[in-house]
């Protein structure tokens, strides 16, 4: 990996996010659903939902990072995991912020692939080492990515306390 980052302000999100929904417009793919994969799908997926004219919006948790280049071993769903039925014969559209090692993607992707009509993944970025080459990608990069909801600290610690501006 470059020691270079990747940085996507706010502005480019919103270039990218029109793109990667532009991609799959003319590639005629009209999803019933957009699944997002949550946290850093949610701003796809709700950028994707208005873009592509797609009000049925679900949102799957999964755990894997737990900080910079750390992970567990494998990805976890968090509860409430989809119910299937509500995904039944749909044409699905997973979204996500990136593709970096592709389990996560694999594991939502999978889940969904037994009870749906279709299943696609669009991401802002995908690297080369992702287990899954995603149909939608707006940018391929190499490096660490600076996305702009993650780069700051949050504003509350674990314990609840507000911390000083």
């Amino acid at each position: 990996m470059s020691a270079e980052r990747e940085v996507l302000t706010w502005e480019l999100f919103g270039t990218a996010s029109r793109a990667l929904a532009e991609t799959i417009a003319a590639d005629g793919y009209r999803p019933d659903l957009v699944l997002s994969i949550a946290r850093g799908g949610l701003f796809v997926a709700g950028a994707l939902g208005y873009a592509l004219d797609v009000k049925n919006l679900h949102v799957m948790n999964v755990e894997f990072y737990t900080g910079v280049n750390e992970r567990l071993d494998l990805p976890v769903m968090l509860p409430p995991v989809p119910n299937a039925v509500d995904l039944s014969g749909a044409r699905v559209l997973v979204a996500d912020d990136v593709a970096d090692t592709g389990a996560t993607l694999k594991l939502v992707r999978d889940f969904c692939a037994d009870h749906v009509a279709d299943v696609r993944c669009a991401v802002v970025y995908e690297k080369p080492h992702s287990e899954v080459k995603c149909e939608y990608v707006w940018r391929h990069t190499d490096r660490w990515i600076n996305f702009p909801w993650s780069t700051q600290p949050p504003v509350v610690q674990a314990e609840g306390q507000v911390l000083d501006a």
